[in-house]
């Protein structure tokens, strides 16, 4: 096996990250041990020029601490601060009164049920670090015995669609998230993301390049990829994925904050530097990092 090119110069990655978006950044407060809070956070990003951060945890709505830390905080930094909330069991699951609230106070993104997911308490056996003891979780599904997506979510699309919000997948089996954007589709909704498609959903290429076809962005985490106890995948497999969804449909976000990994820019700079490694042009990482989560979330992209 031939060797990898020398890892790229430290300007060609700072130039990289001026005006990325990171959609899956994982600081605190949290029930989970974090590097910093979310205000730290905000900071790490702005020194690295970067353009936007989403704040998501999977017990509480972001969008107040963001709201805060935006108007009254950091008014004066050039960066944008997303959030939006997770549909686990600890906002009463797939509410509708939940989204409704969210996307009203100012909220971006609805991610669907994660660590309540249905399909991640199937594989939950395998994790070791799932979060902190608390009660038993109600396992959580967009779909009915019948494999029809249920009343309350059909309503929660509806609501995402008039917000023109973002719609996630969170940590549902691909099983369950192609009829929920099929769903989403035909409810209005134009902003749909792919969370962890390998892992978590257990989508094959094809049904990565299915979902790109068909209008969804697919999120690739630095968490899945670098060195490190939450490493996923072979580095080789980005480029599989890229070249199935295509680097107009590809995202890439951190998933990073926990004190066990690198923090969330430092895991940035380390993808990119891997992609580089690996042969991905320049130009269709300055896409995967900034354009197109611009364009997912509907804010001005930097480049």
């Amino acid at each position: 096996m031939s060797p990898l090119p020398q890892q790229p110069a430290s300007d060609v990655v700072d130039h990289l990250l001026t005006g990325a978006i990171d959609l899956d950044c994982r600081t605190g407060p949290s029930l989970q041990a974090r590097h910093f809070s979310h205000d730290f956070a905000a900071e790490e990003a702005a020194a690295a020029g970067m353009a936007a951060v989403a704040f998501r945890d999977d017990f509480y709505p972001t969008t107040p601490v963001a709201a805060i830390l935006e108007k009254a905080v950091y008014a004066d930094l050039p960066l944008r601060l997303l959030s939006g909330v997770v549909l686990n069991n600890y906002v009463g699951g797939l509410n509708p009164y939940a989204v409704e609230h969210e996307l009203k106070l100012g909220g971006r993104i609805i991610w669907m049920p994660t660590i309540s997911a249905a399909n991640h308490l199937r594989m939950a056996y395998r994790d070791t670090q799932d979060g902190p003891a608390m009660r038993p979780r109600e396992a959580l599904s967009v779909i009915d015995a019948r494999g029809a997506i249920t009343g309350p979510v059909r309503e929660i699309l509806e609501i995402i669609a008039e917000h023109d919000a973002v719609l996630a997948s969170g940590h549902l089996h691909i099983s369950e998230i192609l009829p929920l954007f099929q769903a989403a589709r035909t409810a209005g909704v134009t902003r749909m993301l792919v969370n962890q498609p390998l892992h978590r959903a257990g989508a094959t290429l094809a049904d990565i390049a299915e979902l790109a076809r068909d209008g969804a962005f697919i999120e690739l985490t630095a968490a899945a990829f670098i060195e490190g106890p939450d490493r996923r995948h072979a580095p080789g497999l980005l480029t599989s994925v890229a070249a199935a969804a295509g680097p107009s449909r590809i995202v890439f976000s951190s998933g990073l904050g926990q004190t066990r990994n690198l923090k969330p820019v430092e895991g940035l700079r380390a993808l990119t530097r891997l992609c580089l490694q690996h042969g991905v042009p320049e130009e269709d990482m300055a896409v995967m990092l900034s354009r197109n989560a611009a364009q997912l979330v509907g804010i001005a992209p930097e480049r």
